[in-house]
């Protein structure tokens, strides 16, 4: 099937499930289902042990030395053992710093992609119903959105595992070297978490506010840059900026409360921190001044007492950055949990003698149904012209004819040319797709030259089969100004909407399909290309083929054969 976007239909609100967020710190989907993640993960936590090692020999040749100094009068490079050993820990855990900060950036990276190109992926096989409906939204998750793994990835992550192999590692030396100060570690230790759970009240709901407004602000801004053409045909190009600048206004100002709350996290935390350790260190100098503890293992414990509570502040700086990465895999598994229709066994009839129908169709929308009950039946060879307000769901419900769409209630059948019916939901999707060529109101095209992009839609297709199909559809006018190998971008950036909607006509009078759906196909035309397309019509009726038209203007359905009125209806 030749096509491209079309108009999302909106579920219900009241009908869709809660979303499922994880509140554990790592979510186990993203563990589980992403491999990129699962091995950022078991290299954390190796790394976490190293760096571990490292802290606890630095502390304890630390202490050595600085005994031997200050009782002994020795100077350090009278023990170069000690200090080949002190420089090694420290290069080691260097090393390991730099190798976790190294794969950690190219493991989120290869996580972002994974997921992104299986929501991606998982989104097509949804069809226009894609994430309950949310269009732009599915776009700014796969975008933007899932970006705000990263930080979560790089710099939560690996602090959250270090916390659970240097604090208790560490915790346990302390308990051998000087079980007073363990007992202090361990009373005061729990006061960080609780306080990172008093700020994490505060900041519910945070994070998914804020990807919530960044995708409302997507939607809302591609909705007005897609009507930006109709706004400046109309004389109304002046008025959207102060809608920019509202929707502008509304992001900044959740971006802003998101980072004053982790900037008081962050602050809470470290004076919390400070003050932990500064008990320890004011035991241990009460003990060094009455001569009732020696002077390295206290040394040690000074050296160590830090680095218990080190992971757990970066941990609170760190939580802005926890509750954005949950909330986008929370989003993105939101979308990855909802099962595709499943498909059909049987192959699709041959559609130059069959006939397609909507019996009782309708699609449940945000505001009601659209369509509301629609009846219609698209015979063979001839043109059917479907009508109705904007919004009653013409759209959609040539989506259910095509079983793009599963259907609220009613259903689609094709009768095959000896009369039996089937329900679309039986039959296989690409057996009844590749008889199909559907031009959208927008019309999605390959990069490529303008022969590079006809020849696609009809390989094998010879110069004198384009030029008839550019003739018929006047697309010879664009190519005798640019030429047939005038590079286009990417969804035919390089000509005007209008010249895109002829380069599509022209690759759907290349496709072989014996169905041609036509949405708006003189939305963004002038008067004498509105008749090429009406001509064009004709002539593919004339060649036996069906024609489906999605038509306002009075002169398309003057045209058709058969007219079909879709409503509306709460």
């Amino acid at each position: 099937m030749t096509t491209a976007t079309a108009e999302p239909t909106k579920a219900d609100p009241a009908a869709e499930p809660a979303p499922r967020r994880s509140r554990a710190p790592l979510d186990p989907r993203l563990v589980r289902e992403v491999r990129a993640a699962r091995h950022h993960l078991v290299r954390s936590v190796v790394l976490g042990l190293v760096q571990s090692a490292c802290i606890i020999v630095t502390a304890l040749v630390i202490a050595r030395l600085g005994a031997h100094l200050l009782v002994q009068r020795e100077i350090p490079r009278e023990a170069p053992t000690l200090l080949l050993v002190l420089v090694t820990a420290l290069a080691v855990r260097a090393g390991a710093v730099l190798v976790e900060e190294a794969t950690a950036h190219r493991a989120a990276t290869a996580a972002i992609s994974e997921l992104r190109g299986r929501i991606v992926g998982h989104a097509a096989a949804l069809g226009p119903r894609a994430g309950a409906g949310r269009g732009a939204d599915l776009t700014a998750l796969a975008t933007t959105g899932i970006e705000n793994l990263r930080p979560y990835l790089v710099g939560y992550v690996p602090q959250l595992l270090l916390s659970l192999t240097v604090t208790p590692l560490c915790l346990l030396t302390i308990g051998v070297l000087d079980p007073l100060s363990a007992v202090i570690a361990l009373i005061t230790l729990p006061l960080i978490p609780i306080f990172m759970v008093l700020v994490g009240k505060l900041t519910v709901g945070r994070s998914e506010k804020l990807i919530a407004d960044m995708r409302s602000l997507w939607a809302q801004l591609l909705d007005l840059v897609d009507g930006l053409p109709t706004l400046r045909a109309l004389g109304r190009e002046r008025g959207p900026e102060r809608t920019v600048r509202e929707l502008g206004d509304r992001h900044r100002a959740s971006a802003m409360g998101s980072l004053r709350f982790a900037f008081l996290s962050s602050m809470v935390l470290e004076l919390l921190a400070t003050l932990c350790v500064a008990l320890i260190a004011v035991s241990i100098g009460m003990r060094l001044v009455y001569g009732e503890m020696e002077l390295a293992p206290a040394l040690a414990v000074l050296v160590l007492a830090p680095e218990i509570y080190q992971p757990l502040r970066n941990v609170g700086s760190q939580y802005h950055a926890s509750t954005d990465g949950l909330a986008a895999v929370g989003a993105a598994f939101e979308v990855l949990d909802e099962q595709p229709s499943a498909d059909g066994a049987l192959p699709a009839p041959d559609l130059r003698t069959s006939s397609l129908a909507l019996h009782g169709v309708s699609v449940r929308s945000r505001d009601g149904w659209a369509p509301r009950s629609a009846e219609l039946t698209v015979r063979p060879g001839r043109v059917l012209a479907l009508t109705g307000p904007s919004g009653a769901g013409k759209t959609t419900a040539v989506q259910v004819l095509l079983g793009l769409v599963d259907p609220d209630r009613g259903h689609a059948e094709v009768i095959a040319a000896d009369g039996t019916a089937t329900d679309v939901r039986e039959i296989t999707r690409r057996s009844l797709w590749d008889q199909v060529a559907w031009l959208p109101q927008r019309p999605v095209l390959p990069p490529g030259t303008i022969r590079s992009v006809l020849v696609s839609s009809q390989p094998g297709a010879d110069q004198a089969e384009l030029e008839a199909a550019a003739a018929a559809t006047g697309l010879d006018a664009v190519i005798a100004e640019r030429g047939w190998e005038a590079d286009l971008g990417r969804a035919g950036h390089g000509i005007s909407l209008g010249e895109r909607q002829r380069l599509a006509l022209a690759r759907a009078v290349l496709s072989p399909a014996p169905l041609v759906v036509l949405d708006e196909p003189t939305a963004h035309l002038d008067g004498a290309a509105e008749q090429v397309v009406l001509d064009l019509i004709a002539d593919l009726r004339e060649r036996g083929r069906t024609v489906v038209v999605i038509a306002h203007r009075s002169r398309l359905v003057d045209v058709a054969d058969d007219v079909a009125r879709v409503e509306a209806g709460r």
